[in-house]
């Protein structure tokens, strides 16, 4: 009988641990999904600063004529 309950035991663990597997995974597949939306951010971010740098060099050229 008392292996019937080691047995139970041992099954009912590695239910647990995967489920808990299971759970790291989809944690892992989730801050995938974040850092990739990350990264896009920063690239959008990085060629916004480009649009602005050039705007700003154009705008600085333009009200040059204007110094005294």
């Amino acid at each position: 009988m008392e292996h019937h309950f080691l047995g139970l035991g041992l099954s009912h663990a590695t239910k647990e641990q995967s489920i808990g597997i299971s759970q790291v995974n989809e944690a892992i597949t989730q801050l995938d999904t974040v850092t990739q939306q990350n990264a896009a951010l920063v690239e959008e971010s990085a060629a916004s600063a480009d649009v602005l740098s050039g705007a700003t060099e154009s705008l600085t050229r333009s009200v040059q004529i204007f110094r005294i």
